[in-house]
C-alpha cells in the first residue's frame, strides 16, 4: 500500500497514474530482483559518473534520517527533487520504509506554488528555497513545513538570515552521493558546526580533510576532499575543497574562506578561483555573476578587501560573467571566464 498525494494506491500502476513518471521508475527498480540501484554523482567536480548503490545501505541511510526527524506513518513528505539523483531517491526510500505519505509532483524552481497543506519532512537545494524566499506567497507557506534540510550546495549568509526568522526548522545538510544522502546536519538556525548523524564519526587525514567512518554502511569509510575543523569525532566546521586550494606563491588560499568575509558585501553570487600567474604560478580572483559593475562599485570592494583580508588573499583581478553554469543539484561550476 502506497500513499501519494492524498490518495491509497496498491499497485505500482496506481502510483504511476497519480505521481511523476520518474519516482514509478524508480519504484520499479527498487522492487526488482537486482541488490542495486542506479544513480549518477552530482557532477561539481566533473562529468557526473554513474554509480551503483546498494539497496541495503540506502534502507540503513534512510532509517537513521527518519530516526532523527521522527517520520513514522502519519507524517507527510514533500518529494521536489528529481529522482534520478540521490536526494530525491533517498526521500522516497525513507517514504517506503516509514509508511509516510508523499505528496509527490514534477521538480520545479518554486516548489510551494502549489502546496497549501502541513508538510513534516522537505529537502531541497539552496536556488528553490531563494526562489520560495522571493515570493511573499510562498515564502508565508514555508511556515506549513515541519523540518526542512538543504543541500546540494552552500546557502549564501542572506538567506540563511532570512530562514533564522520563520519557525520552520532548517538544516543544512552535509553529504554525497556515495554516502547515501547526508551523514551531517547543521542547525541553521542555531550553529555554524555539523554534528554527525546516526553511528557516525569524523576524522581528518594528513591534509586536513575530512575522513568519515560509516559503519551502517557497506563502504565503512570515505575519505573527502573536504577541509574541516573537528570539535571531538562528531563534529566538525566545513573550511572548503582541498581541490579549490590556491597556491599563490607557495601561500595556500582556500576560496571558500575569502567567499566567506566577502559574502556580507556582494549581492549577486560570486566565487573565488586561481588563475595562472607568471609570478606566482597562481593568483586569486574574483568571479561575480552579472554584468560588470561601475567603476565607484569596483572601488568600494577594493577598499572592502584592505578591511576584511590578509594581503595575501586580496582577489588580484575582478572579473564578470552574465551567467554562471551550475550542476542539477545546484552546485556553482567554477570556471574562468573566457
Amino acid at each position: 500500500m502506497f500513499k501519494v498525494n492524498g490518495k491509497i494506491c496498491k499497485t505500482l500502476k496506481e502510483v504511476a497514474e497519480i505521481a511523476p513518471y520518474e519516482v514509478a521508475e524508480f519504484l520499479e527498480e527498487w522492487y526488482s530482483s537486482g541488490d542495486y540501484v542506479t544513480a549518477f554523482t552530482s557532477g561539481s567536480t566533473g562529468a557526473p559518473k554513474k554509480i551503483n548503490l546498494l539497496k541495503s545501505d540506502m534502507e540503513s541511510s534512510a532509517r537513521i534520517t527518519n530516526r532523527f526527524f521522527n517520520i513514522t506513518e502519519s507524517s507527510k513528505l514533500l518529494l521536489c527533487l528529481s529522482p534520478n539523483y540521490i536526494a530525491g531517491k533517498m526521500m522516497i526510500v525513507r517514504w517506503l520504509l516509514s509508511g509516510a505519505e508523499i505528496i509527490a509532483d514534477n521538480p520545479t524552481s518554486n516548489p510551494l506554488l502549489n502546496i497549501e497543506i502541513e508538510i513534516d519532512f522537505a529537502a531541497m537545494v539552496p536556488s528553490q528555497v531563494i526562489n520560495i524566499l522571493d515570493s511573499p506567497i510562498t515564502a508565508k507557506r514555508l511556515r506549513l513545513i515541519k523540518y526542512l534540510i538543504i543541500g546540494g550546495s552552500p546557502l549564501d549568509l542572506g538567506t540563511e538570515l532570512k530562514l533564522k526568522e520563520i519557525k520552520t526548522a532548517c538544516y543544512a545538510t552535509y553529504g554525497m552521493t556515495e554516502t547515501l544522502s547526508h551523514v551531517a546536519l547543521r542547525h541553521i538556525n542555531y550553529d555554524n558546526e555539523y554534528f554527525a548523524v546516526g553511528d557516525i564519526t569524523f576524522s581528518l587525514d594528513n591534509r586536513g580533510c575530512l575522513v568519515i567512518d560509516v559503519p551502517h554502511l557497506s563502504v565503512k569509510r570515505v575519505v573527502t576532499n573536504d577541509m574541516a575543523k573537528l570539535s571531538g569525532k562528531r563534529n566538525f566546521i566545513w573550511l572548503g575543497r582541498y581541490d579549490n586550494v590556491i597556491n599563490s606563491g607557495g601561500v595556500k588560499i582556500s576560496p571558500e574562506e575569502t567567499e566567506k568575509l566577502l559574502r556580507p558585501y556582494i549581492k549577486e553570487r560570486f566565487y573565488i578561483i586561481g588563475m595562472p600567474d607568471k609570478i606566482w604560478g597562481e593568483k586569486s580572483v574574483l568571479v561575480i555573476e552579472g554584468d560588470k559593475w561601475g567603476n565607484s562599485r569596483i572601488d568600494s570592494i577594493k577598499k572592502v578587501f584592505g578591511k576584511e583580508l590578509h594581503p595575501y588573499k586580496v582577489p588580484k583581478e575582478i572579473l564578470f560573467l552574465n551567467s554562471f553554469s551550475e550542476t542539477l543539484s545546484g552546485k556553482v561550476i567554477r570556471i574562468l571566464p573566457q
